[in-house]
């Protein structure tokens, strides 16, 4: 694994680093500005927060760990609800800036633990159904964006599917690109693509960065989203250690990974952006062209940051359609779901036993099902209540022994 890794980070070079963080940029685009488009944030301050946010990651676990940091759909509820309280998105995004300093006690809990304790938490037979839960319940999102022009997003996949399994050098290592320049192509001459948008938009902009304002209850409402997104996070980086063949937990360790989104958060939420969080669909273009340097998660960040203020790229990239988006997330979605089974083969998970199908079987039917947990201010579902059930169903059931 690791001369396989260093083989291709000495091609990523040039031209190549930057289409290969070009294909990053879009394969994180569509969802990072529609948490703001959603909420009512600027969606250029999300880029450019996601952007910094992301290198800003980077430098706190010494650039080992190839993920991008977008907008987190988890505040999307919370940050509605304080704007409809206060009619200010300030009172919001200081919310979230709080609600990074919450990872930060939350990397010291860990740390005063002990990445020992921390994976005893974290087995295979937890951290695979967790991995799959992430990339199922994705899939419906990528099902209804391709749902919009079946014919187009199966051209998409069918140029996917080609570019990774005939093609050599370096179109091997761009299928998620390639397939979105062939499904644009088709779209727009079948008469598809809106250009009004970029048509309308001026080449230069400056986003609208706020200051935040700090309210109590505003805190009370978007902070103790943290307890949900941190096991989120647990997962992702579970999942982005997976695919790279990589042990995050041990190093640089799951503290600091927790700081760098921490320090994300509440440096998105200091600018008026939305809160961040790690990219499942940058870690599926990982899994699929098996290129794991960082330094390109750090150019799609870069370019990021350029387009926040380069209106008219940001516009071309929204002229995308949705079925476009929705065939690659198809693959990328369902790569992330392989992984977890991977995770599971890999470690040779015993199913004959009754606690192994006990916790899988837990941790997919609440994950996938959509179950949730309100506890006050703060409502446990999907992932981060299937995470939280599985680890306690792992410590709490006790295995039966052989007669």
């Amino acid at each position: 694994m690791e001369t396989q890794i260093s083989l291709v980070q000495q091609r990523v070079t040039g031209w190549r680093h930057f289409v290969l963080s070009l294909q990053h940029f879009i394969a994180m685009f569509g969802a990072t500005v529609l948490v703001p488009l959603l909420t009512g944030l600027d969606p250029l301050v999300a880029l450019f927060t996601a952007g910094a946010g992301t290198l800003l990651f980077h430098a706190t676990t010494s650039g080992i760990v190839p993920v991008f940091l977008g907008s987190s759909f988890a505040f999307i509820a919370p940050v509605l609800l304080v704007k409809e309280k206060f009619n200010d998105l300030s009172y919001a995004t200081g919310g979230i800036f709080v609600a990074g300093l919450v990872y930060l006690l939350f990397a010291l809990v860990v740390w005063a633990l002990g990445v020992e304790k921390v994976n005893k938490l974290f087995p295979p037979v937890v951290t695979g159904p967790m991995i799959i839960v992430i990339g199922l319940t994705l899939s419906p999102v990528a099902i209804q964006m391709a749902s919009t022009n079946w014919s187009i997003a199966i051209a998409v996949i069918i140029t996917v599917i080609l570019v990774s399994a005939f093609l050599k050098g370096f179109w091997s290592l761009i299928p998620v690109l390639t397939g979105v320049v062939v499904g644009y192509i088709i779209a727009l001459i079948s008469g598809q693509v809106d250009i009004s948008p970029l048509q309308q938009t001026a080449w230069l902009s400056l986003p609208k960065f706020i200051l935040p304002k700090f309210d109590w209850a505003a805190v009370t409402i978007i902070a103790p989203v943290s307890i949900a997104t941190f096991m989120e996070h647990i997962g992702d980086i579970t999942t982005n250690g997976a695919v790279v063949g990589k042990n995050f937990f041990k190093h640089p360790g799951l503290h600091r990974t927790l700081i760098g989104d921490g320090l994300a958060t509440s440096l998105a939420g200091l600018l008026g952006g939305p809160a961040n969080t790690t990219y499942s669909e940058n870690t599926g273009v990982l899994a699929l062209t098996k290129v794991y340097d960082p330094r390109v998660l750090r150019g799609a960040a870069f370019l990021a940051m350029v387009v926040a203020f380069v209106s008219k790229f940001g516009a071309l990239l929204r002229t995308i359609p949705s079925c476009v988006i929705g065939g690659i997330s198809l693959i990328l979605f369902g790569m992330i779901a392989s992984v977890g089974i991977r995770t599971l083969v890999n470690a040779k998970v015993d199913f004959s036993k009754a606690k192994n199908l006990l916790v899988a079987s837990l941790i997919l039917t609440i994950g996938i099902g959509g179950a949730s947990l309100k506890i006050g201010p703060v409502e446990l579902k999907g992932l981060s209540l299937a995470a939280i059930v599985g680890i306690l169903a792992n410590l709490l059931i006790v295995e039966r022994k052989e007669e």
